[in-house]
């Protein structure tokens, strides 16, 4: 079992990074806005389901990789740090596009096509990977017991914040884009804040020992 105060941090790591805008939050956000709750709530299932598909099959991957190859967590290491600087960059870039700014005029999809869409838009999304398998391996050690078991751990709570979180966007969605659309500074506070976060979840990575 990995310790608690591990699991603690985390949890506050999965916080920051599920906030972190990307492909999953967008059309989540999207569906939301055009098509109600409803079809945001449908499309966070296909997402979730995507999520736990990832995470099998990368608890599967880490527990080969870091028994066969010695170096392999430096290689995983060095990946997520250049992960978390470019979440914190695209947070701050020049021209960012605010993620609850959506085009109303886009097609309106059925149930099914909403969940595939949410499941595939996960699977099919290649930083999900290199976040599994660069950022678990900070919070696994051999000395708590199975690294298969340790990653399934860590992957059903960052699931499950992962879920948590957007769920209250899919619900908010439409009240937090109205109030964007008031408040524009807020924008730039909410980038900042994140972009400074994820620098400091990037040094402590970088500077992390090998177990």
């Amino acid at each position: 079992m990995i310790p608690i105060h591990d699991l603690l941090f985390f949890l506050l790591a999965a916080l920051i990074l599920v906030i972190s805008p990307g492909p999953n939050m967008i059309y989540l956000i999207s569906r939301s806005i055009t098509q109600g709750k409803k079809a945001g709530l449908i499309s966070l299932a296909g997402v979730v389901c995507g999520f736990l598909f990832d995470i099998v099959m990368v608890s599967f991957g880490l527990t080969a990789v870091l028994f066969a190859v010695p170096y392999a967590y430096i290689v995983l290491k060095t990946l997520g740090t250049i992960y978390l600087l470019y979440l914190a960059y695209q947070a701050i870039k020049p021209n960012s596009k605010n993620i609850f700014e959506v085009d109303k005029n886009i097609s309106i999809d059925r149930p099914r096509k909403l969940f595939a869409v949410g499941f595939l838009t996960n699977v099919l999304n290649p930083k999900v990977a290199v976040f599994y398998l660069s950022f678990f391996p900070q919070f696994i050690k051999p000395e708590y017991g199975s690294i298969f078991t340790q990653s399934l751990e860590l992957g059903v709570i960052q699931t499950f914040t992962s879920f948590s979180v957007n769920f209250i966007i899919v619900l908010t969605a439409a009240k937090v884009a109205s109030f964007f659309s008031r408040n524009p500074v807020w924008i730039r506070v909410q980038k900042w804040f994140m972009a400074s976060v994820l620098v400091f979840l990037a040094v402590k990575m970088a500077l992390s020992k090998a177990k």
